[in-house]
């Protein structure tokens, strides 16, 4: 297979590159030089973001091409629109945010979507991967075009810093708040397992939408901090918060508190009560979620004070007012 990445240098975009490299494909990728190329890939650059940003693109053949673009629908139209006639298939890496918010439980691909308009600005993220995806769509057409719709990604080189965050917090040792309850499920996926299905689904000739996470529940909040606890080694004490004491407290899931939504409410059906029956009967398989907190924390450990990138999270006010009720 020949393989072209837009992106191809970070988090999934690097996750997908490896992959096609350990297959023995011929993987070109196309970035602005951010990052460095993973070894053994061609390498062509461009800032989508200018004009005739995509110029290097202007000839070569390939088997797919793979974009993992999240800002305005337009870059993705133009690269789309300057590939169709040279590529065989075209996987988008979008989002599960592309549903009409808030999602309900249990909702497939066949689910209301948000509005996308294929030829707009940077708006907000659910309408930009919408866009992008409708762009790919005018393109390729249905029958060449697969949508990879992803919940929470995580694992080695995670860009968002949600899993980072709670293993620097935990690797802090003390006493540490937990949102509850203990048995929250949680829905995700980590980027090497979104990786491998979105070539397996390449290769087999796929086309339209697939939710792309673990089924529900394949792991909960207490798995995932008794994980960090384990892996980090750390003497911190973990403290379970009932949910309707973070709410007094003036929190917010998810941004406050990383990976975390209040079991049922509609902010946790939407983020993590998807249905993936589609995706999994095709041969998606997810690791388990302590493979990936221990990875993860490998990966983190061995880069420099600072490096990594972490969500802003409970701050130590926020954390003392958590605590004291």
């Amino acid at each position: 297979m020949r393989l072209l990445l837009l992106g191809g240098t970070d988090f999934a975009g690097r996750a997908l590159a490896e992959a096609g490299l350990a297959r023995g494909w011929d993987v070109t990728v196309f970035h602005r030089g951010e990052h460095p190329a993973p070894p053994g890939v061609r390498v062509r650059h461009g800032d989508r973001t200018r004009e005739g940003g995509h110029d290097a693109l202007a000839t070569g053949e390939w088997d797919a091409v793979v974009d993992t673009w999240s800002g305005a629908p337009t870059a993705v139209r133009d690269a789309a629109g300057l590939l169709a006639d040279r590529v065989g298939r075209h996987a988008f890496v979008s989002s599960r945010s592309v549903y009409a918010w808030p999602a309900a439980a249990g909702l497939d691909e066949s689910g209301p979507l948000a509005e996308g308009d294929p030829d707009a600005d940077a708006t907000d993220f659910a309408a930009d991967k919408r866009g992008s995806e409708l762009a790919v769509l005018r393109a390729f057409g249905p029958a060449r075009t697969l949508l990879v719709r992803p919940g929470m990604i995580v694992g080695p080189r995670e860009n968002t810093g949600r899993l980072p965050w709670w293993l620097a917090r935990v690797a802090g040792g003390g006493e540490v708040p937990a949102p509850g309850p203990y048995d929250t499920p949680l829905q995700h996926i980590d980027v090497r397992d979104l990786a491998a299905w979105t070539l397996d689904a390449l290769e087999k000739g796929l086309h339209g939408p697939f939710n792309l996470v673990s089924r529900p529940g394949l792991a909960t909040m207490g798995e995932l901090l008794d994980t960090c606890v384990r892996v980090t080694g750390s003497s911190a004490r973990l403290r379970w918060i009932p949910p309707e004491e973070i709410a007094a407290a003036g929190l917010s899931p998810w941004t406050d508190l990383p990976m975390w939504a209040p079991p049922g409410t509609d902010f946790h059906a939407a983020v993590h009560a998807g249905d993936v029956t589609r995706a999994h009967a095709t041969g998606l398989r997810c690791r388990p979620l302590a493979e990936t907190v221990e990875d993860t924390w490998a990966w983190q450990r061995a880069l420099p004070d600072g490096a990594v990138k972490l969500a802003d999270g409970l701050d130590e006010a926020a954390r003392v007012r958590l605590l004291e009720g």
